[in-house]
């Protein structure tokens, strides 16, 4: 039996929803500056497949590393962790 290799989930929130089965998700680390010590936002956009088109804006998802499914595709969403107030 072959051995598939671990695949990359990120937690994110998703940004925008307009697109059909796409959504983009927005992950936001703090990371302190290398010189001044200071915590900076930066924030890393993905563009995940959602395939029954059901994410809204403001959702926390999960998503994970997949084929590529389009010029700009490469992440699927797992589960929606949390719904928009």
């Amino acid at each position: 039996m072959e051995k598939r290799n671990l695949r990359k989930e990120r937690i994110g929130v998703v940004s925008s929803s307009k697109m059909e089965k796409s959504i983009v998700v927005a992950e936001v680390k703090r990371v302190k500056h290398p010189m001044y010590g200071k915590f900076v936002l930066k924030t890393k956009k993905y563009v995940a497949h959602d395939e029954q088109n059901d994410c809204n804006e403001g959702d926390t998802v999960r998503i994970m590393e997949t084929r590529p499914m389009s010029k700009s595709k490469r992440w699927r969403l797992v589960e929606i962790l949390e719904r928009a107030k």
